[in-house]
C-alpha cells in the first residue's frame, strides 16, 4: 500500500517561502498523479495543486497561481510544492495525495485514494 509522508512545513512570516515535500517509501511516484490539498481551521479541505503522472501537466487553484510551483524530484519518489510570497490565508495543514495513473490531474478530493498525514504551515508575523 502506498504510504505518503509530507515534510517541510513550519512557521514563516508573510512574504516568505517554504518548500513542502511528499515522499513515498518503497514506491516510485512517477506512475501516480499527485495532488496537494490543504485544510484551514474551520474550513473544508481544498485543492491547491496537482501534477500528472508524466509531470507534463499541472494544475493550480486560483488562489495560489503565480506563487506556488509543483514539481517532481529526480529520485522519482518525491514531489515538491514550492510556496513563495506566502500570505496569512495560506495557513493550513497541507496534505499530499496520490491516484494511480492519469495523463492529467484535477483538484477533486474524492479522486485521490492515498493520503499523507499532513504538515502544518503557519504564515504569521
Amino acid at each position: 500500500q502506498l504510504q505518503l509522508v509530507e515534510s517541510g512545513g513550519g512557521l514563516v512570516q508573510p512574504g516568505g517561502s517554504l518548500r513542502l515535500s511528499c515522499a513515498a517509501s518503497g514506491f516510485t511516484l512517477d506512475a501516480y498523479r499527485i495532488g496537494w490539498f490543504r485544510r484551514a481551521p474551520g474550513k473544508e479541505r481544498e485543492g491547491v495543486s496537482c501534477i500528472s503522472s508524466s509531470g507534463g501537466r499541472t494544475n493550480y487553484a486560483d488562489s495560489v497561481k503565480g506563487r506556488f510551483t509543483i514539481s517532481r524530484g529526480n529520485a522519482k519518489n518525491t514531489v515538491y510544492l514550492q510556496m513563495n510570497s506566502l500570505k496569512p490565508e495560506d495557513t493550513a495543514v497541507y496534505y499530499c495525495a496520490a491516484y494511480f495513473g492519469g495523463a492529467s490531474c484535477g483538484l477533486y478530493v474524492d479522486v485521490y485514494d492515498s493520503w499523507g498525514q499532513g504538515t502544518q504551515v503557519t504564515v504569521s508575523s
